[in-house]
């Protein structure tokens, strides 16, 4: 059995195992809100920052690897098209429909398609993930957070009293950004022809794992499914656009666009990555209805680790 084949089971380890944890973390109360906060802080600022150093330090670097940010824009600019022309129509309330188009856009692709790209493509798939969720990170600031705050206004006629500059500058320049100087660091070395020491491949791999818990685990912590449950068939029309037109739209992009076959191989899987935890939150911050991310961030995610990823990995890895 190959190393690859060998890393399918992360998808049980390092994925499964710790939603289902973290659920029940919180259902017997063992671990605050707090310290949760705390976990998450230090997978974003140590772990990532760490991560992304790694990685990039021994990325393939050439004109290929411009053009995946323009990608990282597209999966979210094209899905959240899709599901505004198509679908959110039959969501007559604001508060459903901005929710819905958070929940479109924003995917999983910087914690789940990064291990999944891991399992695949070692170092390099890890990378480009990296690199699509920094275009996530600045989409949410720049986009999706005043597209949310568009859609409560709308709903309630009310304004929000903190200052718009504030606002940008405490979610865009902070610790939670501080994962772009590791890859800044990592090119940097990559570029000066420093060789990257041999033991620092374990420990990358280590890192994934402890990473992938981290990310996770809290995910699993806020579970409700009691709110949650009705919405899971209400918004099936989200599966359609994660699984079926992102993922078939981006493939023949990335065809024409790369040669190399592990780029193209990657865009499909971040393009394929359920609801991510982020819509969660952004729905939260600007008191849309949070059921309806939850709901869709559930079966997408159930959907993807269940049964598309390991369909994909078998077709991609053969």
């Amino acid at each position: 059995m190959s190393d690859s084949e060998m890393r399918i089971l992360y998808v049980l380890t390092d994925l499964i195992a710790p939603l289902v944890a973290g659920y029940f973390i919180h259902q017997r109360k063992w671990i605050s809100d707090a310290m949760m906060n705390r976990v998450i802080r230090f997978n974003i600022i140590v772990i990532y920052t760490l991560l992304s150093l790694l990685s990039f330090w021994v990325l393939k670097i050439d004109w290929e690897l411009a053009l995946v940010p323009l990608f990282g824009f597209f999966l979210i600019l094209f899905p959240g098209a899709v599901g505004q022309i198509f679908f959110a129509r039959h969501y007559p309330n604001p508060l459903d429909r901005g929710a819905y188009l958070v929940s479109a856009m924003l995917a999983n692709i910087g914690t789940l398609g990064g291990v999944c790209a891991f399992i695949l493509y070692s170092e390099q798939g890890f990378a480009y993930s990296q690199i699509i969720g920094t275009c996530q990170n600045v989409a949410l600031v720049l986009l999706i957070f005043p597209l949310s705050q568009y859609f409560y206004l709308k709903a309630t006629g009310s304004t929000r009293k903190s200052s718009p500059l504030r606002d940008f500058c405490n979610l865009f320049f902070s610790w939670n950004q501080i994962c772009l100087l590791g890859m800044a660091a990592g090119i940097y070395l990559n570029l000066h022809g420093i060789e990257r020491p041999d033991f620092l491949t374990p420990a990358f791999v280590w890192l994934v794992h402890v990473s992938a818990w981290f990310a996770m685990l809290p995910v699993g912590y806020l579970i409700d499914f009691r709110h949650a449950r009705p919405y899971i068939l209400a918004t099936k029309s989200l599966y359609f656009i994660r699984f079926v037109v992102t993922p078939a739209a981006t493939c023949l992009l990335a065809y024409f666009a790369f040669d190399s076959a592990t780029i193209q191989n990657s865009m499909l899987i971040f393009a394929s990555c359920p609801t991510a935890i982020n819509a969660v939150i952004a729905a939260r911050l600007y008191k849309l209805n949070i059921d309806l991310p939850v709901a869709s961030f559930l079966a997408t995610t159930a959907l993807y680790l269940v049964l598309f990823f390991p369909v994909l990995f078998f077709v991609l890895h053969t």
